[in-house]
């Protein structure tokens, strides 16, 4: 079994090459690989990798992620997030292979407080959103065997975080304003991977599991509760904070005004994913205890 995977050194793309070498023989690459092809952005290069290397699954990881930045770049983001997904779904049907993809819940308006099933309309807010959309629409328009990961809120102990973010301020200032009125699920790169390995030793015995699966941890929280949660837990390991969890204040979205418009419901139900896979998702809040467990020092 050959895999190939794209986007070596992202928070995701790291936690895959450690799930995915159990299942065969991986090559990892970034954009700055020099044997082969890995960068997005030259389409006819990673079309020629895949040629070359003629892999049984491609995991594509890779992806432009910068929300504010997409608005000023669009025809970068359309290029990474859509016609590059669109490429590498083209030739997994020409070697029949799979190719597995990770989209986002920006392809929705985040409307109302019900998680978003796989059935509801896409409505993205954004340039980002709609190029993941995008790239959805591309892999989907091909017969390629295909399964597509919409998740949200991602976070790794390996570089920056939200939950590294907080720690610092709270070592530096008394007080803190999170915003309140956005609901989601933090879901950690280590949970992606790892149900990523799962889900293609399934599908490669039933391909009728091809499709697209919403994926994140269980339960939901806002970024207030997630900032208090963290500095919780950072307490109790003996951190010396400023500003403790009783210190976040919560505020509106609107006291933060960004470039792209921020979805407000980011809740994603995952029942058809734990039932199609026979996978149970853990809570929120143990990936981050783990996560913080890992990288908090006395």
């Amino acid at each position: 079994m050959k895999i190939l995977l794209l986007g070596k050194n992202g928070q995701v793309g790291w936690e895959l090459q450690r799930s995915l070498a159990a299942l065969g023989n991986l090559t990892a690459l970034d954009r700055h690989s020099t044997a082969y092809c890995g960068n997005l952005a030259d389409l006819d290069g990673i079309q020629d990798t895949v040629r070359r290397l003629r892999p049984d699954i491609i995991v594509n990881a890779a992806a432009h992620t910068a929300v504010d930045r997409a608005e000023s770049e669009p025809e970068l983001a359309h290029t990474l997030n859509a016609l590059a997904p669109g490429v590498l779904a083209i030739e997994a049907a020409k070697l029949d292979a799979w190719l597995v993809h990770y989209s986002t819940d920006y392809v929705f308006d985040g409307s109302g407080s019900q998680p978003w099933q796989e059935s509801d309309a896409p409505a993205p807010l954004s340039v980002y959103g709609s190029s993941k959309l995008a790239g959805e629409q591309r892999i989907q328009a091909t017969n390629a065997r295909h399964l597509i990961f919409r998740t949200s809120w991602v976070y790794a102990a390996r570089g920056g975080n939200f939950a590294k973010t907080m720690l610092r301020l709270a070592k530096e200032r008394d007080t803190l304003t999170v915003i309140d009125d956005q609901f989601g699920a933090p879901t950690g790169a280590e949970l992606l991977a790892d149900v990523t390995a799962l889900a293609l030793r399934s599908a490669l015995s039933a391909p009728s599991l091809a499709g697209i699966y919403h994926l994140a941890a269980a339960g939901e929280t806002t970024w207030h509760g997630y900032a208090q949660t963290v500095l919780a837990q950072a307490q109790q390991a003996g951190i010396a904070l400023k500003a403790g969890p009783e210190a976040v204040a919560a505020v509106p979205a609107t006291d933060f005004p960004t470039i792209a418009q921020r979805p407000y419901n980011s809740r994603l139900d995952t029942h058809k994913l734990q039932a199609a896979f026979g996978l149970t998702l853990p809570h929120w809040q143990d990936g981050v205890a783990r996560m913080l467990n890992e990288t908090l020092t006395p």
